[in-house]
């Protein structure tokens, strides 16, 4: 029987902190399994220069605002900061938070603010993966208590690094974010706890047999790694009356529809729409399903997806679970 997790991430832009805070609330009360957060120095949709605030400081503030849920950044810029750094960061959130710190982290790609915060970005997608691999390396050493040396000829020159004191959770998650073929899911195999995606079914099919290839060469489990999904959910009654709040939200984060057409993770229903969307996926494997919730916050939203959605996938996979049980008696 599947146990649907929900999580919430809050987008950071065009939000005050009041409302974050207020949602961040909401999102533990009604006892979602994560929050979230972007780590981006510009906002990412819509006009670049609106109100945006920076990750690991939201996490910290939320996590003496909350009781229960995990926090972490999904994901984590690599080239922002450096590795021993981002690793005292999510120990320290660790303790704040009483061990519900997750350590998010991907290979970064938008250029615009890299540049204006003068921050190298790289000569392309592939070193900054290979950047990925190096820090993560580092990071889970690091967390679990070792010690790190580089080798010559890498990105960092670590010198006997080790941290104290080490986090409150004997094992700190790290989700690894994207699902590039030869380098990121490589990593994620080598080193994620949780890994992000997103993207239509037959692509995510796709893509967990290739990370099934990549764990079975370097002797990794497929089952040790979380699946997580990440979507953008809108719930009413109707999904006419769902994309008009999509829209309005959408003219608030000074995005035109045209940036967004052909972005297939905004998904706009009922609640029995939005089960039957997620079934499939939760099949594959994809038990862990993270909505990202522009601002201005939606409660409604907030409330139905785990209030009614859940319940309806969980009841699902269960009937399914009996049905294939009967047949087989039969």
């Amino acid at each position: 029987m599947t146990d649907l997790k929900p999580g919430i991430l809050l987008w950071s832009q065009a939000a005050t902190w009041p409302e974050m805070l207020d949602a961040a609330k909401r999102v533990d009360r009604l006892g979602y399994a994560h929050l979230w957060t972007w780590d981006h120095l510009y906002a990412i949709f819509g006009d670049p220069y609106q109100s945006i605030f920076e990750g690991w400081s939201l996490l910290s503030a939320w996590a003496r605002e909350t009781t229960q849920t995990r926090l972490g950044l999904l994901v984590g810029a690599n080239t922002f900061r450096n590795p021993g750094l981002v690793a005292k960061l999510a120990t320290t959130l660790d303790h704040v938070s009483d061990g519900r710190a997750i350590l998010g982290i991907g290979g970064a790609w938008m250029e615009p603010e890299h540049r204006a915060h003068g921050i190298d970005f790289g000569s392309g997608f592939g070193q900054r993966l290979d950047w990925l691999d190096e820090s993560v390396a580092a990071i889970r050493t690091v967390l679990d208590g070792g010690a790190v040396t580089s080798a010559p000829g890498g990105r960092y020159a670590f010198d006997d690094l080790h941290q104290l004191p080490v986090p409150v959770q004997a094992h700190l998650p790290i989700m690894i974010g994207g699902s590039g073929e030869k380098k990121t899911l490589r990593t994620v195999a080598k080193y994620a706890d949780q890994w992000n995606a997103m993207g239509p079914v037959d692509v995510m099919a796709h893509k967990v047999d290739v990370l099934r290839e990549h764990c079975a060469a370097v002797g990794r489990d497929i089952g040790e790694i979380e699946f997580t999904l990440g979507v953008k959910l809108t719930i009413r009654d109707s999904k006419a009356e769902a994309v008009r709040v999509r829209e309005a939200a959408m003219v608030h984060n000074r995005t035109p529809h045209s940036d967004i057409a052909d972005d297939d993770t905004f998904w706009e229903g009922a609640p029995e729409e939005i089960a039957d969307r997620l079934r499939p996926y939760v099949a594959l494997g994809f038990e862990t399903v993270i909505s990202e919730q522009p601002a201005p916050y939606d409660d409604e939203t907030l409330e139905r997806f785990i209030g009614q959605v859940k319940p309806l996938v969980d009841a699902g996979s269960a009937s399914l679970n009996a049905g294939s049980a009967s047949r087989k008696v039969g």
